[in-house]
C-alpha cells in the first residue's frame, strides 16, 4: 500500500515484483554514478583553466568513451530481458481467474469453477468502514490463495481498461475482443489494491481493484461456501 510522500515503489507481494524491484535499483544505481561522474566533469571544465594538449585528439580516450557505455548497456540490458521473461513464463497455473472490465466496474470469474463470479463495485465514501480506504474500497474482493501460481484471464466488455496491482507487479490491458493473459503468485497473505490504469471515461478512478491473498485451506472453505450459497 502506498503512502504519502513515499519516493520508492510498494513493498512486493510477489516474486516478479521482487525482481522488478532489485532491477529498479541495481538501474538507480548505475543511473546516480554516471549523473555524479558528468556532473564532476562539468564542474571541473567550469571552475579550472588548465588543458591538456594530448586530449584535444586522442584516439585512446574515445575508444574508451565507447566502450565504458556499451559495457554499462550491457549491465542494464541482460537483468532486463531476465525480469522480462520471467513476466511472461506461465507453468502449470494453480487457479485461473478470468477478469472483464466494464464501464465502471470488474467482473471476475473463477473458470476452475462452475458458478463461482461475481462483480466487483468501488463502495462509495460515504458507506465505508473506519479503516477502509476511499476509492479504493470495493464491494467484493478478489480472493487468491497464496503461494499458488495464478493466472490472469483480462478482457473487456465496451472500452479499454488495464487491469493493474503495483505489489504484485502486474499490470494488463483489458481489449474487448481480446484475451490477455498474466500471471503471479502470491507470496505472503494480504488485502493489496490497484486501480484501472487506462483512462476509460467519466469515471475511470472509480473502479478499483481489491485483491485478497488467504492461505489455500481458507481459499478452499471461502469457494465452497460461496458455491453452496449460490
Amino acid at each position: 500500500m502506498a503512502h504519502p510522500s513515499q519516493l520508492g515503489l510498494q513493498n512486493a507481494a510477489s516474486p516478479v515484483m521482487e525482481e522488478l524491484l532489485y532491477f529498479h535499483d541495481h538501474t538507480l544505481m548505475i543511473a546516480l554514478l554516471i549523473s555524479s561522474l558528468v556532473l564532476y566533469v562539468i564542474l571541473m571544465t567550469v571552475s579550472t583553466k588548465l588543458t591538456n594538449k594530448n586530449l584535444v585528439d586522442s584516439q585512446e580516450i574515445e575508444i574508451i568513451w565507447t566502450i565504458i557505455p556499451a559495457i554499462i548497456l550491457v549491465l542494464i540490458a541482460l537483468p532486463s530481458l531476465r525480469v522480462l521473461y520471467l513476466m511472461d513464463e506461465i507453468n502449470n497455473p494453480h487457479l485461473t481467474v478470468k477478469t472483464i472490465g466494464h464501464q465502471w466496474y470488474w467482473s471476475y470469474e473463477y473458470t476452475d469453477y462452475e458458478n463461482l463470479g461475481f462483480d466487483s463495485y468501488m463502495i462509495p465514501s460515504q458507506d465505508l468502514n473506519p479503516g477502509q480506504f476511499r476509492l479504493l474500497e470495493t464491494d467484493h474482493r478478489m480472493i487468491v490463495p497464496t503461494m499458488s501460481p495464478i493466472r490472469m484471464l483480462v478482457t473487456a466488455d465496451d472500452v479499454l481498461h488495464s487491469w493493474a496491482v503495483p505489489a504484485l507487479g502486474v499490470k494488463m490491458d483489458a481489449v474487448p475482443g481480446r484475451l490477455n493473459q498474466t500471471a503471479f503468485i502470491m507470496s505472503r497473505p494480504g488485502i493489496f489494491y490497484g486501480q484501472c490504469s487506462e483512462i476509460c471515461g467519466a469515471n475511470h478512478s472509480f473502479m478499483p481493484i481489491t485483491v485478497e491473498a488467504i492461505p489455500l485451506k481458507h481459499f478452499e472453505a471461502w469457494s465452497s461456501s460461496i458455491l453452496m450459497n449460490s
